[in-house]
């Protein structure tokens, strides 16, 4: 399990963390012939190896980095505006697959584990950070099939703010849920409600209210289920 959470940080980390929009942009552009899309599941076979961090898993990296090139660059290939969000979750979910095999696998080996603190430290890691950016990735690409412009809603804010708004609500919510502070998620929830009434109330548009509903939600619902796995099973 343990060597299953460090892999999947690694893979986040990759994906979420040092992929920037940038980089996408260029790999979209250039298919296999942009060294972004080298370069990127060069990120993901070092990670695999520093998390791991014994010499004789480089197989692991090794696998990976052959792994990942191979699904992003079918990817790439495939994506239209209509298919996108499909791809998104087969693409994950073909990347979890082949290290959920490696996992098992070498589980089957011989393999260093941390001390007592770090068999929950990988895991609180694991989902701080999964809380963070591909939480937000995934309720970006979920997003897609619906557009509110600030034109439509007549709310001007400030540029990535629902962004890091969101990051801290769920890592809020995840603390609140671990440390036994149920009440303080259904304040959380209160506080960014009144909020939200002003602009809601200004805008008078319920497409606008329904965007704002199911985004809530599902950032809340995705912190709280988090939180209980992590409490109940880890903990």
């Amino acid at each position: 399990m343990e060597l299953l959470i460090k892999l999947l940080i690694a893979h986040f980390l990759g994906d979420f963390i040092f992929q920037t929009d940038k980089l996408i942009k260029k790999k979209e552009k250039h298919l296999l012939g942009s060294y972004h899309l080298y370069m990127h599941a060069g990120i993901h076979a070092a990670l695999s190896w520093l998390v791991l961090w014994q010499v004789e898993f480089w197989y692991v990296a090794l696998i990976i980095f052959v792994t990942h090139l191979l699904i992003d660059a079918g990817k790439l290939y495939f994506t239209t505006k209509k298919n996108m969000r499909w791809l998104f979750a087969l693409d994950q979910l073909a990347h979890i697959i082949i290290i959920l095999i490696i996992a098992a696998y070498t589980s089957n080996l011989t393999f260093t584990m941390s001390a007592a603190y770090l068999k929950i430290l990988w895991p609180f890691l694991f989902c701080i950070l999964f809380l963070t950016s591909p939480v937000g990735v995934m309720l970006k690409i979920f997003f897609t099939r619906w557009t509110l412009t600030d034109d439509e809603t007549g709310i001007y804010g400030l540029k990535n703010a629902g962004k890091w708004i969101g990051m801290l609500e769920r890592l809020l919510i995840f603390l609140f849920i671990i440390t036994d502070h149920f009440s303080a998620v259904g304040l959380l929830l209160t506080a960014k409600s009144v909020f939200r009434f002003g602009d809601l109330s200004k805008a008078k548009n319920m497409k606008l209210t329904e965007y704002v509903l199911i985004g809530t939600l599902l950032s809340f619902g995705i912190a709280i289920v988090i939180g209980l796995l992590f409490k109940n099973y880890v903990i």
